[in-house]
């Protein structure tokens, strides 16, 4: 018994449609397994690029935050060169506003005497106000001391 062409063509279209079928689930699987491994290279690359991303603005963070401490630190030193400069323009002015009004009581014969006998008070209150007699150093009344001012030592004296 043989089968009939049309069975056989019968046959022939089932194993088609069999091996079609075949081929479509594979090229289906061949498109899901392209698919997955696209979305996890796709991911690892986004998450890459995340990275670098956010490693570059930590990185601009720094430096930005550098650059403020920098500034701050700039800005504070150049407050304290402006502090130092006035207290030192101060200074200057106020030791040549002494050196002037030492040259003019200097002069003074009557009142420079009694202006250098409370001087040298104040002297010995501070030597006493130390707590080591090494810290102040006493010399003899004629080592250096000028003329005029030997005299007013040896008006303190007495």
């Amino acid at each position: 018994m043989g089968i009939s062409d049309n069975d056989v063509q019968k046959q022939l279209r089932h194993m088609m449609a069999f091996i079609e079928q075949e081929a479509n689930e594979k090229a289906e699987e061949i498109d899901a397994k392209a698919e997955e491994e696209f979305n996890i290279e796709k991911g690892r690359l986004v998450q890459q690029q995340r990275t670098k991303i956010l490693e570059y603005y930590e990185k601009k963070e720094k430096q930005v935050e550098l650059q403020r401490k920098i500034q701050s630190s700039n800005m504070l030193n150049q407050g304290r060169l402006k502090c130092l400069k006035a207290r030192e323009d101060h200074l200057r002015s106020v030791l040549e506003e002494a050196r002037l009004n030492l040259n003019r009581i200097s002069s003074d014969s009557h009142r420079y005497p009694s202006i250098l006998k409370g001087l040298m008070l104040q002297v010995c209150e501070i030597g006493l106000e130390r707590k080591s007699p090494s810290d102040l150093t006493f010399l003899p009344h004629n080592c250096y001391a000028p003329q005029h001012l030997q005299k007013s030592i040896g008006l303190f004296a007495t």
